[in-house]
């Protein structure tokens, strides 16, 4: 019995031994024939030019602070915003949760109104603060409040920005 299952599984193996697909086997050989691309040489190397800050007496030193401090002569509080002053309701919200709601002039003077995030109405003119960024309004006009901020970049200096508060309809 067992030579038996040994015959049959060797002839069966045999079997599988022919060479099957040849019309497969012979696409993937020559699958990749006259497909040789052309790469471009690699762009030519510049030599290292050394640079000596010994000679370099017109340039500033990378390795000290560029902004001048206070022991050595700066001007401190340039365009800086009076934070001693009065802050007023509006400084409280940030300038783009505002709205310009609407406009009158009484007295020869240029009122705006304008609505808070909570709700409230608040009438403004020249001169009064608005927005976190130090901002006071300039100008006032049926359509628009001018506004000028002061903001404080990444190294402490204030710089100045104009900005608008647009009439919503």
């Amino acid at each position: 019995m067992k030579r038996l299952t040994a015959l049959l599984l060797l002839l069966t193996l045999s079997a599988c031994a022919g060479d099957e697909f040849p019309d497969l086997k012979d696409f993937i050989a020559k699958a990749g024939d006259g497909m040789r691309g052309k790469i471009s040489p690699p762009p030519e190397a510049k030599p290292y030019e050394v640079f000596s800050y010994n000679n370099a007496t017109n340039l500033p030193d990378p390795f000290k602070p560029r902004k001048p401090s206070l022991k050595q002569g700066g001007r401190p509080g340039l365009n800086e915003p009076d934070l001693d002053r009065h802050h007023e309701m509006l400084e409280e919200y940030p300038l783009e949760s505002l709205k310009m709601v609407g406009y009158f002039q009484m007295a020869k003077a240029s009122y705006a109104v304008v609505r808070a995030p909570d709700g409230r109405i608040h009438n403004v003119r020249a001169g009064n603060y608005i927005g976190q960024n130090f901002g006071q309004i300039i100008s006032i006009s049926e359509t628009a409040i001018k506004l000028r901020e002061m903001v404080q970049d990444s190294g402490g200096d204030w710089s100045e920005r104009q900005s608008a508060l647009q009439l919503v309809e």
